[in-house]
């Protein structure tokens, strides 16, 4: 049902591309391509955990994909964002699977239930419904993104202070069920990381819970 109700959004974004004019932003993302897109893998030392970002927020396509994703909830961007996640997501699942045989899942950083009638949409749960299948079905990696909740509701962390983002987050994630998550490997995807404050608390209740977790986002800011 989510699948069908994903591809009924998609129709229905290109039946309103063709009636309203599109925010600049999106428009140039539309234009561009996977390639277009600079990459720069990076892994950062954040508050004692390692986190892999793809790309530098700084840069003006990134920007572009970040924010016609996360505003917007551009299918094209999700497209794009999907194409260049699933290109790192093979090397690090072959990697991975070369000295563990444990189940590999893909879990986006959820939205509290509130924020997503809001908006409508989880930017990232966007993208990660755009991988290829194999990412989704079990064949490479199974996607589940019920695995983990967002519990409280908490202030946007772009209008906090960076001391502040720690407690904003603090205890507002839990698993919904341990079974689901025990003795796999949880790649947890966000789409920008600052501080890197919410995938580290995102993460705790994933490794409490028995699960080893890779930390990744789309960029850094």
């Amino acid at each position: 049902m989510k699948v069908l109700l994903f591809r009924l959004w998609l129709v229905l974004e290109v039946m309103l591309d063709t009636i309203l004019p599109l925010r600049a932003r999106t428009a140039r993302t539309k234009a561009r391509t996977a390639e277009e897109i600079p990459l720069a893998p990076t892994v950062h030392e954040l508050l004692n955990a390692r986190i892999t970002t793809l790309m530098d927020y700084r840069e003006s396509a990134v920007q572009d994909l970040i924010r016609s994703l996360k505003y917007d909830g551009s299918a094209h961007a999700a497209h794009l964002a999907a194409q260049l996640l699933a290109d790192f997501l093979q090397e690090e699942i072959s990697s991975h699977r070369s000295f563990s045989q444990k189940k590999i899942l893909i879990v986006p950083v959820p939205l509290h239930s509130s924020r997503a009638r809001e908006r409508g949409f989880n930017q990232i749960e966007l993208v990660l419904k755009s991988l290829p299948e194999e990412f989704r079905n079990g064949s490479l990696s199974t996607l589940m993104p019920g695995a983990l909740l967002r519990i409280r509701e908490t202030a946007q962390q772009t209008h906090l202070h960076r001391s502040e983002r720690l407690s904003n987050v603090a205890g507002a994630f839990a698993v919904f069920e341990e079974a689901f998550v025990n003795k796999t490997h949880v790649f947890l995807i966000d789409d920008v990381t600052t501080t890197g404050a919410t995938l580290v608390h995102a993460a705790a209740p994933l490794r409490r819970s028995g699960a080893e977790v890779t930390l990744l986002a789309l960029a850094r800011a």
